[in-house]
C-alpha cells in the first residue's frame, strides 16, 4: 500500500497503548506507521502474553511450552527470578503453581506484590548493597534444597547486575568495575566475560550451588544472538570461558586503568555433573517483536525485511549504517544491542544516541526509531524516533546535534525537540530494537 493512502488519524490524547506520547510524536503519517509498528512490537512480548500461551498446570502436571513436568514427584517447588520483569513474569508463574509453590524469591527494578514469594527492590545497571543481600539469601537457600526439590528460574536481562556477589569484592569495588565496564565499549558478551569470573554465582556458580535439586531455568533473552551462556551472565548455564579470557577483555578494554585495585579472576563451574539435572529453556527473544513488526508493516502492504536479531555496533555509528542498509521504499527492522563510546558528562541512552548520530544521514523521506523493549534507555525514554522534522526543530532552536552527540548528551537533545519515546518502564526485556523507513 503507497505511504499516501495509509489511513492517518490523529489519536485523541490519553487515549494510548504502549508509547505514552504518541500524540505529540504522530506528526505525519511516516511517523503513525513507525508508532503502530513500535506498539505491535510490545505487545506480544508483555509477561501476561507469553506465559498465558507457554505455561500451564494441568493436575499436577505443569508443561512449559512442549516440556512437561509431575510436580507430585518433587517435595518441594522453589522459584527464583531475578533481571529486569522477573517480578512480572514470576507473578504470573506464581498464580499458576498455587499450592504447589512452597516458598519463592525475585529482584527486579520493577516491584510487583506476591502472595508466597518474597520481593526485593533491586538494582541497575549497577548493583548495591540490597543486590548483594539478595545474592547471599539465594545461596544459603538453594544449597540446602536437596535432591528432591523442583527449583523453577525467571532468567530475564539485567541478571547480571541485580544477582550479584563477587567472591573477594566489596559492593564499592564490584560498582567501580561495572561502571568501568560500561564506559569501555565492551559489548555484553565481553561484559558478562569479566563479570562471571569474579562472581560465586554467575557462569553456572548457582548451578553448582543448587547441586543436585533439579532446575527448570526459564530464560528471556535481552541478548543479539540469544546465546544461554551470556544472557544475565548464565547462573545455570556451563561457562564456556575461563579465567584467562576474563585477563584477557580486562587488558584489551585497559579496564586496570580506570579501577584502582587489582582483579584477581576466578574459574567458573566446569564439572558435567553440575549441569545434568538443569534444563535451559528460552522462552522469548527479540524475534517475537520483530516478528510482530513485519506482520503489521505487510499487513498495510509496505515492503519490510528483518535485517538482523543480533545486531551491534557503536551507538553513534549505527544509526547510519541501519539507514544504509533500508532501500528505497522499503522498512528495515533489526533487534539487538549498540554500545556508547562515552566521550563526554551528558545524559542519555544508547539507542536515543543511535538516532542523534543518524539525524546527518536522513533526507525527507527517512525516519528512524531506537528503543529499549524495557522502557528505559538509561533515562526516562526508551529511545527516540527522528526524521527531517527532527532536523528542522533542532535548527529552529539552534540545536547542533553533533555538540550533544560528543557529549553524550542525547536525552537533552530529543527532550528539546520533543522526540524522545515514552513509554515508562515495562515489564518486557528482549534487547532493543531499530526501526529504519525510507518510504
Amino acid at each position: 500500500m503507497p505511504i499516501e493512502k495509509y489511513r492517518f488519524v490523529m489519536p485523541i490524547m490519553g487515549l494510548v497503548g504502549f508509547v505514552r506520547n504518541y500524540g505529540l510524536l504522530a506528526k505525519n503519517e511516516k511517523r503513525k506507521i513507525v508508532l503502530d509498528l513500535i506498539e505491535a512490537a510490545y505487545s506480544p512480548i508483555q509477561p501476561e502474553a507469553i506465559i498465558s500461551s507457554s505455561v500451564n498446570l494441568s493436575g499436577s502436571i505443569l508443561k512449559i511450552k512442549d516440556r512437561e513436568i509431575d510436580l507430585a514427584n518433587f517435595n518441594k517447588v522453589f522459584l527464583l527470578g531475578f533481571g529486569k520483569g522477573s517480578a512480572r513474569i514470576s507473578k504470573q508463574i506464581e498464580g499458576i503453581l498455587g499450592n504447589f509453590l512452597a516458598q519463592g524469591f525475585v529482584i527486579d527494578v520493577t516491584e510487583e506484590s506476591f502472595s508466597k514469594i518474597e520481593f526485593t527492590s533491586g538494582t541497575h545497571p549497577v548493583p548495591s548493597e540490597a543486590n548483594f543481600k539478595f545474592t547471599e539469601k539465594i545461596i544459603n537457600e538453594l544449597k540446602v534444597l536437596g535432591n528432591e526439590a523442583l527449583l523453577v528460574v525467571v532468567t530475564c536481562g539485567g541478571g547480571s547486575a541485580l544477582l550479584e556477589r563477587p567472591v573477594d569484592l566489596n559492593v564499592e569495588q564490584i560498582i567501580e568495575v561495572n561502571k568501568a565496564l560500561l564506559k569501555s565499549g565492551a559489548n555484553i558478551h565481553d561484559m558478562n566475560v569479566v563479570r562471571k569470573h569474579l562472581s560465586w554465582v554467575k557462569g553456572g556458580g548457582l548451578a553448582a550451588i543448587a547441586y543436585p535439586a533439579t532446575v527448570v531455568n526459564l530464560v528471556f533473552s535481552d541478548v543479539p544472538g540469544n546465546d544461554l551462556s551470556v544472557i544475565a551472565s548464565a547462573p545455570f548455564v556451563k561457562d564456556p570461558t575461563t579465567a584467562s579470557d576474563a585477563g584477557d577483555i580486562c587488558s584489551q578494554y585497559t579496564l586496570n586503568g580506570h579501577i584502582n585495585f587489582r582483579l584477581n579472576f576466578v574459574e567458573t563451574p566446569k564439572e558435567a555433573k553440575y549441569f545434568e539435572k538443569i534444563e535451559n529453556i528460552l522462552m522469548l527473544s527479540n524475534l517475537t517483536a520483530l516478528e510482530a513488526m513485519k506482520k503489521k508493516a505487510e499487513s498495510i502492504e509496505i515492503n519490510t525485511c528483518i535485517f538482523k536479531d543480533n545486531f551491534q555496533g557503536t551507538a553513534h555509528l549505527s544509526g547510519e549504517k541501519l539507514i544504509r542498509a533500508c532501500n528505497d521504499g522499503e522498512l528495515l527492522l533489526a533487534g539487538g544491542e549498540t554500545t556508547v563510546e562515552v566521550r563526554g558528562d551528558g545524559k542519555g541512552g544508547r539507542n536515543q544516541e543511535v538516532v542523534l548520530g543518524a539525524l546527518s544521514s536522513v533526507d525527507d523521506k527517512t525516519i528512524i526509531a531506537a528503543l529499549t523493549t524495557d522502557g528505559w534507555d538509561n533515562t526516562e525514554f526508551a529511545g527516540a524516533i527522528g526524521d527531517h522534522l527532527t532536523v528542522k526543530a533542532a535548527k529552529s532552536l539552534n540545536l547542533d546535534p553533533n555538540i550533544f552527540l560528543n557529549r553524550n548528551d542525547s536525552y537533552n537533545f530529543f527532550k528539546q525537540v520533543g522526540d524522545g519515546i515514552e513509554t515508562g518502564r515495562l515489564p518486557s526485556n528482549v534487547s532493543d530494537l531499530f526501526v529504519v523507513a525510507k518510504l
